[in-house]
């Protein structure tokens, strides 16, 4: 599913799988969200999904032949997509390469890029807690679990990030990448909306708002500070 939109997965879906058994899946993927979000990976009980999706245990695993294993990739990677989209559509409205930033403004339009990257957390909690649960039990995790969820959402996410600083240092641009767009993109993220993933434990305890500014400008301050062009080529 990694290289569809939700959406475009269900429509295929829809014309490939009869309604009944879609609808006994999506039930299933939803009960497991909120279980697998509670209990993690390693503690959740596939008999508690199944309970939870209103289905027998047999019915799960006639689904999801995999077991828990399976119904968490599918779930995760779901989820993956939905924030994975959410993020991109945020980074187009604040770094558009049609519209970019004016010098004056570069240090504003990277701390609103910060703050809308930021609340991801409070706008998919859900997800949230199932990646605080992956990086938790990572060496529970079947090897082709991780790299769904990464193929799905942060490694597209970072590529896009790659390329948007990228295009502020094409000419005279605003940024100097010193060569490596893509470990930029890796130290913006650190120091702005990772902190605050982290800070608030992935959304488990929310920052005062004051505090959450503080730390996305001092981030934001802090990388204009290593790759703010400030003079010729």
């Amino acid at each position: 599913m990694s290289s569809l939109t939700n959406d475009s997965w269900m429509e295929r879906a829809r014309r490939e799988v009869p309604p009944r058994k879609l609808a006994k899946q999506l039930a299933i993927v939803r009960a497991a969200c909120g279980v697998f979000g509670r209990e993690g990976y390693t503690r959740a009980p596939v008999d508690a999904i199944a309970a939870a999706a209103g289905v027998s245990t047999r019915t799960l695993y006639n689904h999801f032949p995999g077991g828990k294993a399976l119904v968490f990739r599918t779930v995760i990677t779901w989820t993956a997509n939905e924030v994975r989209e959410a993020q991109l559509e945020r980074l187009r409205a604040v770094l558009d390469p049609e519209r970019p930033p004016h010098p004056d403004t570069l240090e504003r339009d990277l701390v609103a890029l910060a703050r809308a990257f930021a609340a991801l957390v409070a706008d998919y909690p859900d997800h949230f807690a199932l990646v605080r649960h992956i990086h938790a039990e990572v060496e529970h995790l079947p090897e082709e679990t991780l790299t769904a969820w990464q193929e799905a959402g942060p490694l597209p996410v970072a590529t896009a990030l790659t390329a948007a600083f990228a295009e502020l240092e094409k000419g005279d641009g605003l940024l100097d990448l010193h060569g490596d767009p893509a470990l930029a993109a890796v130290h913006f993220v650190a120091l702005t909306s990772a902190t605050i993933v982290q800070r608030s434990h992935y959304g488990v305890r929310p920052l005062p708002e004051a505090e959450n500014d503080r730390l996305l400008r001092g981030g934001v301050a802090a990388f204009l500070r290593a790759y703010r062009r400030t003079g010729g080529r």
